[in-house]
């Protein structure tokens, strides 16, 4: 996909991931296989039930004491696991109703990780973006790091925040100044769209840094 798009045919390797913390893949894989990120049925009383009770439904088949026990043991987890930790974190052993009608796992799951993820007063979050290209040049290997780091100020102004906002706020008030003139609906990797973008987020702090080393 991203080959055809940016014209980078004859590249010969690309690599795409993110960042996350140690143990959150494990975590979200073992959400995965319990079944809370299924969005294909509604749960008709979700409204009535506790998440205690939602984890023990899905545990049924499983051999164990408690539903924690139980559900250790769908994952193939140690009680006292990491995994165990991080679902217990998040209140799916809890005798708290969910509150939810008609709601279907993964829009019970989103509800719950919103507001266990949520910042609270005082927290900032910040984003660190990083693209390196090898490559050779003059019979010299070389190595490009282009960096960009985002400091949120505060829980609400957020570097999350800022990067979604401020690329879609430019854009339209050049769409707006007629500085842009493409017609449709299309996805942002025109050079008429992103050069005048990317030149007037500089002003707000949005801006890669980049970096060149021998190889």
């Amino acid at each position: 996909m991203y080959r055809d798009i940016y014209g980078l045919k004859d590249v010969p390797s690309i690599f795409r991931g993110t960042v996350r913390y140690k143990g959150f893949c494990e975590a979200w894989d073992a959400l995965v296989r319990i079944g809370l990120t299924d969005a294909s049925f509604p749960i008709l009383n979700a409204g009535d039930i506790t998440y205690h009770a939602l984890m023990d439904a899905y545990s049924t088949n499983q051999q164990g004491n408690s539903v924690k026990e139980r559900i250790a043991n769908l994952l193939g987890a140690e009680l006292d696991s990491p995994i165990i930790e991080k679902l217990e974190w998040l209140g799916l052993f809890r005798k708290k109703r969910i509150r939810f009608p008609n709601a279907s796992p993964a829009l019970i799951l989103e509800r719950l990780l919103l507001d266990k993820w949520k910042l609270e007063k005082g927290d900032r979050d910040m984003v660190l973006m990083q693209h390196e290209f090898e490559y050779e040049l003059e019979g010299k290997e070389k190595l490009l790091r282009s960096t960009l780091v985002m400091k949120g100020a505060d829980e609400e102004d957020t570097a999350m925040s800022r990067l979604v906002g401020l690329p879609l706020g430019v854009f339209t008030k050049l769409l707006m100044k007629g500085k842009i003139n493409s017609k449709g609906v299309h996805i942002p990797v025109m050079k008429e769209v992103y050069d005048p973008v990317l030149e007037e987020l500089k002003e707000y702090g949005v801006e890669f840094k980049d970096e060149i080393t021998l190889r």
